[in-house]
């Protein structure tokens, strides 16, 4: 069978943590979107690994599948690798054929537009690893793939087809001249023809290239179980998020099989879980209505540290939660959790199942509170409206929760359910009953003994 791990948020929900903690029943891990903006943290006796690329299973010994819905950069990908080696592991990593390749002048576009959008306050909040650069080749057709790199030929062809349109539009549209770029070999077909068919040679050495739909039907037909992994959350999927402000992938249910070859039956026929911040964070502009307090570049109008009378609980909740982004390291926008957002990532994805992580963060607040719903134009609206622009005017109405206090949670963990705080089991189950859907895991540290476990999917 298959079990699914979706973010319902606006991802760094702690899905690297969920796949760690089901992963020991799972015999492959597969990533089916996104590419090495994806920022996951695995704690394990008392390591801490933090990934961007390498699915999270690695970190036990499974096998990990980067599916064809993934981008994948080989730099990135490589150095992971060799530095878990460094660290005692042996990670054994397949990468779909099919999966696109982030090539360097991707990452250069990617920074030259954020700037210009930047200059009218229309950035995305990209992390600037190339990944929507990347999708958009994919999706005109000009695309490199993994499968292309294995080729010299067709890797050769295919880069002196898209490498000039490349320049063109870095001299012609943008006004830059190559060389006074930072790597003008980026631009180079000679220069990235030998990195990249050396690339292809290690991944032919280590036998990493794989039909992906195939290699997991295979491996399900034997009676091995497939955890399946997306990166990033609902809220920034390409169709059901608040564009623009989006990835360039499906993070949500529907992906898993587009972005792995399983088809929607199987995944559908499989556990699907989502997984819910017991807040709300987010990096980068767009819409928040339960923002608490800004983050500087980011929250549209917020000029300065310290406005919104509310700051002092973002920061508060920042610091607690280490709410930095693991990619990038940028300080995280903080609200209370978003139950109109919760309605809708339920309905996109149809979670079988919840886990609730970060409950400890919350431990000491004399209240916690939710936005049960939103007020637009005089209407009360349960879930978020379709246009970005009508979501940035909702009110959210605010429903209150008494606070909980800080017990010791490796303990509450081993104990089980019960053993939490009386109003943080209220707050559980306001959830569950919100969405119709039961809480699997409730996360109440980072490591993976701080988990209270109320079912296993597999």
């Amino acid at each position: 069978m298959t079990v699914t791990i979706v973010g319902s948020q606006l991802g760094d929900e702690g899905k690297g943590g969920i796949v760690d903690l089901y992963g020991d029943d799972a015999d492959v891990v597969a990533r089916y979107q996104g590419g090495d903006n994806a920022g996951h943290t695995v704690v394990h006796e008392g390591e801490k690994y933090k990934l961007s690329l390498v699915p999270s299973g690695a970190i036990r010994g499974k096998v990990g599948v980067l599916g064809n819905g993934c981008v994948v950069n080989p730099r990135t990908l490589f150095a992971e690798i060799d530095t878990l080696q460094d660290r005692g592991l042996d990670p054994d990593v397949r990468v779909a054929e099919r999966a696109h390749v982030i090539l360097p002048y991707h990452r250069i576009l990617d920074g030259i537009e954020e700037e210009v959008k930047s200059e009218s306050g229309d950035e995305v909040g990209t992390t600037g690893r190339g990944i929507g650069p990347t999708y958009e080749d994919k999706a005109g057709r000009r695309g490199i793939r993994v499968g292309d790199l294995l080729d010299p030929d067709v890797l050769r062809e295919r880069l002196e087809y898209v490498v000039p349109q490349k320049r063109a539009v870095v001299e012609d549209v943008y006004g830059i001249a190559v060389e006074d770029l930072e790597n003008p070999e980026a631009l180079d077909v000679d220069a990235l023809f030998e990195e990249y068919r050396e690339f292809g040679r290690r991944f032919e050495e280590a036998g990493m290239p794989v039909n992906a739909g195939q290699f997991l039907t295979d491996a399900m037909a034997e009676g091995e179980q497939v955890m399946i992994e997306g990166a990033q959350g609902t809220i920034i999927d390409i169709d059901h998020g608040n564009y623009p402000y989006v990835t360039s992938s499906n993070p949500t249910a529907g992906g898993a099989a587009t972005g792995t070859g399983l088809s929607p039956g199987v995944v559908g026929s499989g556990e699907v879980i989502g997984i819910v911040k017991g807040y709300l964070t987010r990096v980068g502009s767009g819409p928040l209505p339960t923002e608490l307090g800004g983050v500087v570049g980011d929250t549209p109008g917020y000029e300065a540290q310290g406005e919104g009378e509310n700051e002092e609980l973002a920061h508060q909740i920042r610091e607690e939660g280490g709410e930095y982004g693991t990619v990038t390291g940028r300080p995280r926008r903080v609200g209370w959790l978003d139950m109109p957002m919760l309605r809708h990532a339920t309905r996109v994805s149809g979670f079988t199942g919840l886990a609730i992580n970060h409950l400890d963060v919350l431990a000491g607040l004399d209240e916690v509170k939710v936005g049960h719903t939103y007020t637009l134009d005089g209407e009360e609206l349960a879930t978020m409206p379709a246009r970005t622009e009508q979501w940035a005017e909702c009110e959210a109405n605010l429903r209150s929760f008494d606070g909980w206090e800080a017990v010791d949670w490796a303990a509450a963990a081993e104990e089980g359910y019960e053993a939490l705080p009386e109003n943080a089991r209220t707050y559980v189950e306001y959830i569950e009953d919100e969405l119709d859907t039961p809480a699997y895991a409730i996360g109440v540290g980072p490591g993976r003994g701080e988990t209270i476990v109320r079912k296993q999917p597999f």
